[in-house]
């Protein structure tokens, strides 16, 4: 019998060998930190624990970025939870977190449950802070996007692709997106902490 706890277990096992050769802020340790994190948020604001758990786990597992332009995580997240004889009500909740949970779909996506306002939060958490910073850079090398460029206000919204655009852009709005208190109160610190190195940054470009 597959207990809840030997459920993770393996679909953990699954994600570290599928996802082994993900780059950019998207492998294996930006989902063990996702799954960190919504455990930690679960415990505070409630819910069902093994769907925030596989939720977490199997988010990213068929990132559109790996896949051709096109997103597979829901598709692949049915195929590995009824291979392990889950659940078809669990599977279909897990399967719906993980389609409406990305950044780029927050215009059309459906509304999360409990369990997912409690992932999609750990997973915008992991682009903010010291992590958020090192993302930036990462994913920019990979594409060859500069992180500044000389004469530039990176906090002009409009302005050319930057990684210290992005902060802008994209991260500085990720707190009043968030859904639970413990998370914006993590947010809180690490935007901080990210504001404090950009100004320390561009006032090192200035010199």
């Amino acid at each position: 019998m597959n207990t809840p706890e030997t459920i993770i277990r393996r679909v953990s096992d699954i994600v570290d060998q599928r996802m082994s050769d993900q780059q950019a802020g998207h492998g294996t340790d930006h989902v063990r930190r996702v799954h960190r994190t919504a455990c930690e948020i679960q415990t505070q604001v409630g819910g069902d624990r093994l769907i925030v758990e596989l939720a977490a786990l199997l988010h990213d597992i068929g990132d559109a970025k790996f896949h051709d332009g096109i997103e597979r995580s829901a598709e692949f997240s049915r195929e590995i939870l009824g291979d392990l004889g889950v659940e078809q009500p669990t599977i279909d909740h897990v399967a719906h977190i993980v389609d409406n949970l990305s950044f780029r779909k927050h215009e059309t996506a459906e509304e999360l449950s409990t369990e997912g306002k409690i992932v999609q939060d750990a997973d915008r958490l992991d682009a903010l802070g010291a992590i958020g910073i090192v993302r930036t850079i990462e994913y920019g090398a990979t594409v060859g996007q500069p992180f500044h460029i000389a004469g530039n206000d990176p906090s002009v919204l409009d302005g050319p692709k930057t990684g210290a655009g992005h902060f802008y852009q994209k991260l500085f709005r990720l707190r009043e997106m968030l859904h639970t208190e413990p998370a914006r109160q993590i947010a809180k610190d690490r935007e901080r902490f990210m504001k404090t190195f950009l100004d320390q940054f561009l006032s090192e470009m200035a010199d």
